[in-house]
């Protein structure tokens, strides 16, 4: 029985719409992780590789309705659910996660990635951009009331943690505590706690040089925000309450984030490349939060150099 809608009807923008991926990407997704996703017993009727993934990316285009899963690919839902488990556990699994999600390492790395981010608005050294956003969850079984964000929606972290927590609790601290990247930093919003290696803005800039230092920084981390909102815009499943446990959320997350990482490698065109991430995680939203972090003396006096020694005569400052 042909189980799958017939891609050769539809043009390629028609298949990208549908499946945020193009024909020649869904081959390449198929070569990529069919292995991992094919019944090690032949049976009747089993669905293909191809077909498994066709269905994981609609559930993960359109948002948590398995229904709509079952009636265009023409399988059950609780056929679609064990489809979309195994689909999601391999893309998010480290081997595939390892090839499509990586923070360089090494000094070539630093200095290409340094250099990208110089080109966006003249500001120096920087290696990477952070920031975050909430994915909504259902309530968990334990202390419901904890997991709620300040827009009353369920989160993976309990609503009262920022991002700066988040940032504790991954390898860049490792990385740039341990000394891996000396002479490199992050730029983050006043959510972060200014270290020499994560420069912030200034909450209320007082010279040409404070002003031009935070609109260069303003603009490079601009390409944080642009990506969070890409990747929620191709993913609807990101949008609304992802009724699925903490972990599994988890793991749609990472499979969500290897797919997008996907497409940028292969210039398959994403919907909303011009859209910033629309949670207002921005450096005044979060001052009107109160959640900005306490001065950081050290860190302070490192911005400080930073913006005396690149920004003292940008006065005139502009970037378009």
């Amino acid at each position: 029985m042909d189980r799958a809608p017939n891609l050769n009807d539809l043009t390629e923008m028609e298949i990208i719409q549908r499946y945020r991926f193009d024909m020649n990407g869904i081959l390449y997704l198929e070569q990529l992780i069919g292995n991992g996703i094919t019944p090690k017993v032949n049976r009747n009727n089993a669905i293909s590789a191809r077909q498994k993934i066709l269905i994981t990316l609609r559930y993960l285009a359109t948002g948590p309705i398995q229904l709509n899963d079952s009636d265009l690919h023409k399988v059950s839902q609780p056929t679609v659910s064990r489809v979309l488990t195994r689909v999601i556990d391999v893309l998010s699994s480290p081997d595939i996660v390892k090839q499509f999600i990586r923070f360089p390492t090494m000094d070539d790395q630093f200095r290409r990635n340094s250099l990208q981010f110089q080109g966006i608005a003249r500001f120096p050294n920087v290696i990477g951009v952070i920031d975050g956003t909430h994915i909504g969850i259902k309530a968990p079984h334990e202390h419901e009331e904890v997991f709620v964000n300040r827009k009353g929606v369920h989160a993976r972290w309990p609503g009262s943690v920022h991002d700066s927590r988040v940032l504790r609790e991954s390898g860049l601290i490792e990385l740039f505590e341990g000394g891996h990247a000396n002479g490199y930093y992050l730029l983050g919003d006043s959510g972060y706690p200014a270290k020499r290696w994560l420069l912030t803005p200034y909450l209320a800039p007082q010279n040409a040089t404070e002003e031009g230092y935070n609109r260069s920084h303003k603009i490079t981390r601009a390409l944080v925000e642009r990506s969070i909102g890409q990747l929620k815009k191709m993913f609807g499943v990101l949008h609304g309450e992802i009724n699925l446990e903490p972990q599994k959320v988890c793991k749609v997350i990472v499979a969500c984030c290897v797919l997008h990482n996907i497409c940028k490698e292969r210039a398959i065109p994403i919907n909303g490349d011009d859209d910033s991430d629309d949670e207002d995680d921005n450096a005044d939203d979060q001052l009107a939060q109160g959640v900005q972090q306490p001065p950081n003396v050290a860190g302070n006096r490192f911005r400080d150099h930073v913006a005396a020694t690149y920004f003292s005569n940008n006065s005139c400052f502009c970037c378009c």
